[in-house]
C-alpha cells in the first residue's frame, strides 16, 4: 500500500479524494498544521506528495521547495487558478505533474497510478552507472557527475535523459518521451514535456553540457554523442 500525503486545507475536497483513493489501496494523509507541513511530511514518509497552490501561511509553491530541498518525492500539484504561469513554476520547482480544478477524478488516479509505476518499478530496475560525454549518470541516486560539478535530477528529468541516451544520435520524438514518462497522452500537456526538457538542459548547463541536448524543429530531441570543440 502506497502512503500519499495530500496538503489541501478545503476538508470537504480533502475528504471526497481520501476516500475515492482509498478504494484504490492508496493510504492517504492529510496535513493539520499548515505551520508544520514539513514535519508531517517527514513523519509521513510519503510515496508521493499532492499539494494544492492556494493554502493558508504559506502557499503550495513554498512547501514544493521546502519538499524539493530533501526529498526527490514525485508532488502533483492541484489548481483551481487558471494561469499558465501556475503550471511552469510548478515544473520549474521540480513537480512531476499538474492538475487544474475541477478534474475528472480517473485522470486523477490515472496520473498517480503512472507516476508511482514508473518511479518505483524504474529504481528496483535500475541500478547501473552510465557515461557519457564524459560525464556519470548514476540512476540510482537521480546524479550526474563530470569534473565541473554534479547536479541531482528529478525523477522525470532522469527519465528523460535515459530516453535520450538510449537512442543517442538518434531523433526521440516527443509522442514517444510523453508516452514513456506518462504512459498516457490524453492526460500530459505537451507543454509539461517542454518545461521538464528545459530544466534538464538548464541544470545540464551547470557543469558544461548546455549543447547535450539538441532540438529537432518538429521532429523531436537528440541526445549528441560528442560535444562540438
Amino acid at each position: 500500500m502506497f502512503k500519499l500525503l495530500l496538503i489541501e486545507d478545503d476538508r470537504t475536497l480533502f475528504q471526497e479524494i481520501e476516500e475515492r483513493l482509498s478504494q484504490w489501496s492508496y493510504e492517504v494523509y492529510g496535513v493539520e498544521d499548515f505551520n508544520r507541513v514539513m514535519e508531517t511530511f517527514t513523519k509521513t514518509e510519503p510515496a508521493l506528495v499532492i499539494i494544492d497552490i492556494q493554502l493558508p501561511k504559506f502557499d503550495g509553491f513554498h512547501w514544493c521547495r521546502m519538499i524539493r530541498e530533501h526529498s526527490n518525492v514525485p508532488i502533483i500539484f492541484l489548481s483551481s487558478r487558471d494561469h499558465p504561469t501556475d503550471m511552469v513554476m510548478s515544473m520549474n520547482l521540480g513537480a512531476d505533474d499538474f492538475i487544474q480544478k475541477p478534474f475528472h477524478f480517473d485522470v486523477l488516479v490515472a496520473k498517480i497510478q503512472a507516476i508511482l509505476r514508473r518511479v518505483y518499478n524504474y529504481n528496483t530496475e535500475t541500478n547501473e552507472l552510465k557515461t557519457w560525454l564524459g560525464a556519470t549518470i548514476d540512476y540510482e541516486r537521480n546524479r550526474v557527475t563530470n569534473d565541473q560539478g554534479a547536479i541531482d535530477l528529478t525523477k522525470n528529468e532522469v527519465l528523460i535523459l535515459k530516453q535520450l541516451i538510449e537512442k543517442k544520435s538518434k531523433v526521440v520524438s516527443r509522442e514517444e518521451l510523453i508516452n514513456r514518462l506518462w504512459e498516457d497522452e490524453r492526460f500530459v500537456s505537451d507543454n509539461t514535456l517542454t518545461v521538464n526538457v528545459n530544466r534538464l538542459r538548464k541544470k545540464l548547463t551547470d557543469i558544461g553540457l548546455e549543447q547535450a541536448i539538441e532540438t529537432k524543429v518538429g521532429q523531436g530531441y537528440v541526445a549528441k554523442e560528442q560535444m562540438e570543440p
